[in-house]
């Protein structure tokens, strides 16, 4: 933390303090105290039920989006190519403990088709999403990524799970520009209990996602709203760790477990449990919005799932700027099941981007054109002044 920033903090949150000891030396102090302060702020909005505050959070959220990435919508087409997974995640319906579900894996000549698609339909990224499959070795999906990148304009994001990092340094030679990799939480002892370790060893997804930015990729992660367990402080810094790893994309949707899973219907029994509902995800959209201006947030196919209706309308209402339709064949959608009941499983693809289109458009937005990289802003303030802010410039 630089000087500067630790006098701001300090001038910031000084007159809400009844405390002797404002003679700092150095800053580490400060620097503890603000990170104090902002988890504080951060808590109070997640735990904000009053419809005018929360109005407010919609509204700064959103002008916030319109400042840093404009009124356009990117378009992400999803391909989820295989559902074989080597995890035991104790929510997910494609975890390797499931048994009697179908397993598939598309074929090259499939996924490329896919890609066609995203780029006949004016799309600008094609979404590779798949199970940890290590049937899909990295110089076939290498071959893959040349194709799709010689042959279309297309970005190409990868989502392949906790794969080593020389696969990704192959992939991203091979021409891929983004990696998306959800922490899923930052609470170690919550991440544990919800991902059993695989035996296979190798880095994190922290330090995956890390090795991935050095090597040039833009880099995404999120979390999962109301995990059986998750405290609202702990959500706080799942937030706040999005703006310290600098983001460039950010994912959060609801916790909706599997019924055929270890957590399926597992009931909490916390006073400070955070729910799994769509009002806490759009806060969590919101305040990642804040925290991180500049980054590419997309209103995610779980929270259409809880509400088919306007779920991501809402999203892309209170900070959203990303949607990603549906490109994979209609005869896998099923089978690639990580929860029940997901929005659009049965909408061919250009069902799905019609669909899209015509809600985009409903709300005066327009789909945007290109890959939709990250554009990076000189953000004004800090996290504790941003907040702040939405209630008239005070301490929240």
């Amino acid at each position: 933390m630089s000087e500067d920033w630790g006098r701001k903090c300090y001038n910031h949150i000084y007159p809400f303090l009844n405390c002797s000891f404002c003679s700092f030396s150095d800053f580490s102090g400060i620097d503890r105290l603000c990170d104090n302060a902002e988890l504080a702020a951060v808590v109070e909005w997640l735990k904000a039920e009053d419809e005018s505050r929360l109005e407010r959070l919609w509204q700064a959220a959103d002008q916030v989006r319109r400042e840093n990435v404009g009124d356009g919508v990117h378009l992400r087409g999803l391909l989820e190519i295989s559902n074989y997974c080597v995890r035991r995640c104790a929510y997910c319906g494609i975890n390797t403990e499931r048994k009697g579900l179908q397993r598939y894996r598309m074929s090259q000549d499939e996924i490329l088709a896919g890609a066609g698609q995203a780029a006949e339909y004016g799309y600008g990224t094609v979404v590779i999403q798949a199970g940890e499959d290590y049937g899909i070795t990295a110089e076939w999906l290498g071959e893959i990524i040349r194709t799709i990148k010689s042959d279309t304009a297309l970005a190409v994001t990868l989502s392949m799970g906790e794969r080593p990092v020389e696969d990704y340094r192959l992939w991203k030679e091979a021409g891929a520009d983004r990696v998306l990799l959800r922490l899923e939480t930052t609470d170690e002892q919550l991440y544990e209990r919800i991902h059993p370790s695989s035996g296979r060893g190798g880095a994190g997804r922290k330090e995956i996602l890390e090795a991935c930015g050095q090597m040039g990729y833009e880099i995404g992660s999120g979390v999962m709203v109301g995990i059986p367990g998750q405290s609202y402080e702990s959500l706080g810094r799942d937030i706040l760790t999005f703006d310290r790893m600098d983001l460039d994309m950010i994912g959060v949707g609801p916790y909706i477990a599997h019924p055929d899973t270890r957590l399926g219907g597992a009931a909490t029994g916390e006073t400070e449990q955070v729910p799994a509902t769509e009002l806490m995800t759009y806060k969590v959209v919101s305040l990642s919005r804040l925290v991180r201006p500049d980054a590419n947030i997309p209103g995610t196919s779980a929270l259409a799932t809880l509400n088919i209706g306007t779920g991501r309308e809402n999203a892309l209402c209170r900070g959203a700027n990303v949607v990603m339709p549906n490109l994979t064949p209609v005869c896998y959608r099923s089978m690639y099941e990580i929860y029940p009941a997901k929005a659009c499983i049965n909408e061919t693809a250009v069902q799905c981007r019609d669909c899209l289109r015509g809600r985009i458009e409903s709300l005066g937005r327009y789909v945007a054109a290109g890959p939709g990289n990250r554009v990076r802003k000189s953000v004004n303030g800090n996290v504790l002044s941003r907040l702040g802010g939405l209630d008239g410039g005070g301490f929240v």
